[in-house]
């Protein structure tokens, strides 16, 4: 296991030296071993062919980004390890503004900077700053470093490119990590950083400072969401290949209900074998999966899933892979478990489909963001009060100033979906929430309904039910494509695939 700052069984003045992790419980290393290990490495290169798959994107992505900000030096940090507990960290995953600006999504980016450094009036250069590879010996300072640092070493967690091998992977001038700190220390032009990624390049770049710095770092920040708003045909396609995958783990899932259902902790099980497919197929899950049963799925985002299953309930499953380039799927089925809808819960099913299948028909290029929503809520509020539950006409709880249908759906109908399940968030308002739809776009569709079982004002029979159904899209030119219609929607639909599936 990787190992946080525990340096113990090395003496103080070695660590100074060389700044290895070492854990307490390695023996101390001989100077015969240190030397033996430094000798007879045979070159291990990497493939001269390999670029990054994303590639030939990049040089446009790097030019729109420094059309933004003429003279200004950028910078886009990876990210730092997070510690779960001790000296176990959590798995590292690249911030996606990094991600999207280099091509590069593995373990090995931590503590890596993109800076984007102008060249004149018009333009910049990028350059990766990085931590290359583990030398094998002759190195007074890192020589040990691969055998020997549990945090960064080749053995501990595998090979990094060196620095020639990072620039031709992704066509970026690569330097060394510790240039970094030399550059941050001379001469500082208008400087921009992602701020809040990185807390010891916050610091070296004298973040935080002044209001006004605080405003133009937020501004890149919304600047990088809003330029990965809408997706080009590669970043489409590995949206459909999280989703392909996703499907796989919903059929899973499926066939593995009848164990779920024998298990006292039945949702960590369902939970189990979709993250199965998930690390199987790509990168693992985009997000923490939500194995809801019962009155569980009337908890928005239930990722507890420590419950016992009841075969008489529905389970709301809402879960996405995420590929190896970080695009992630996040789609909702809500199943019965037993195979077939109760005809209480067909009739709560029936109107939130029909409240998607509102909101779906309202994507299109030209539409504003939130007409989506507005479509799938006047069904919902329609149905509730058709359904007797709310006291006030539908025209009165869609009013602004009422809005008191939220009582029974509460959140918004969908959002952005890329290399974040919720994408481009720090994007402006009058971009994104407050703008229009574009063909490129990539979004879901979710409307819900979560009836509280403590919930006064609905009749028993409704108590307990959380219902979702939600897909992901993408705008085209003349409307919108269901990149998730593999999974079925209606209930005669998942009746019967459920049947297959099982039989």
């Amino acid at each position: 296991m990787p190992f946080q700052e525990a340096r113990l069984g090395v003496p103080p003045v070695t660590l100074r030296q060389t700044g290895l992790n070492t854990g307490s419980h390695d023996l101390p290393v001989s100077p015969a071993l240190d030397a033996f290990m430094g000798t007879s490495w045979a070159p291990t290169p990497l493939p001269a062919a390999n670029r990054v798959p994303a590639h030939a994107a990049l040089p446009g992505r790097h030019a729109r980004l420094s059309a933004a900000f003429p003279g200004e030096r950028l910078i886009v940090p990876a990210g730092r390890l997070k510690v779960r507990s001790n000296d176990v960290d959590y798995r590292f995953r690249p911030h996606s503004a990094y991600a999207w600006l280099t091509g590069l999504a593995g373990e090995d980016q931590v503590g890596h900077v993109l800076v984007l450094e102008p060249t004149g009036p018009d333009g910049h250069e990028p350059v990766l700053y990085l931590r290359p590879r583990s030398p094998r010996g002759g190195d007074p300072v890192r020589g040990a470093e691969f055998y020997r640092d549990r945090r960064y070493g080749e053995f501990w967690v595998g090979r990094r490119p060196d620095l020639d091998e990072a620039a031709r992977l992704t066509g970026i001038r690569a330097e060394h990590l510790d240039d970094l700190d030399k550059l941050l220390a001379g001469p500082q032009p208008a400087t921009r950083v992602l701020a809040g990624i990185d807390s010891e390049l916050d610091t070296a770049a004298g973040r935080p400072g002044a209001a006004a710095r605080a405003e133009n770092d937020a501004t890149l920040a919304a600047v990088l969401s809003e330029l990965r708003l809408v997706k080009d045909a590669w970043e489409v396609e590995q949206l459909q290949l999280s989703v392909d995958h996703t499907v796989l783990g919903f059929q899973d899932v499926v066939r593995a209900l009848p164990d779920a259902l024998r298990h006292h902790r039945g949702e960590r099980w369902i939970e189990g074998v979709f993250n199965l497919r998930a690390r199987a197929e790509g990168n693992g899950i985009g997000y923490d999966t939500i194995a809801a049963t019962g009155a569980h799925a009337c908890v928005l985002h239930w990722i507890r899933n420590d419950g016992a299953i009841d075969p008489n309930a529905l389970l709301l499953l809402d879960a996405g892979v995420e590929t190896d380039t970080l695009y992630t799927a996040d789609i909702t089925r809500t199943l019965p478990l037993n195979g077939t809808f109760s005809p209480v819960q067909r009739q709560a099913y029936e109107l939130v489909l029909a409240a998607q299948s509102a909101g779906i028909a309202a994507l299109r290029p030209g539409a504003r963001f939130r007409d989506f929503h507005h479509a799938a809520m006047r069904v919902i509020a329609e149905g509730l009060a058709d359904w007797g539950v709310l006291r006030v006409s539908a025209e009165e709880a869609l009013a602004e100033d009422s809005g008191l249908y939220r009582r029974y759906t509460l959140c918004g109908t969908g959002h952005m979906l890329g290399l974040d399940v919720h994408d481009c968030a720090k994007a402006r308002a009058e971009t994104y929430l407050d703008g229009v739809l574009e063909e490129g776009h990539v979004l879901t569709v979710e409307p819900g309904l979560y009836l509280q079982p403590d919930d006064e004002t609905l009749p028993l029979e409704l108590r307990g039910l959380g219902i979702r159904i939600e897909d992901d899209l993408v705008i085209t030119a003349d409307g919108a494509r269901l990149m998730s219609g593999a999974l079925p929607r209606s209930v005669a639909g998942i009746e019967s695939w459920m049947a297959d599936l099982l039989a």
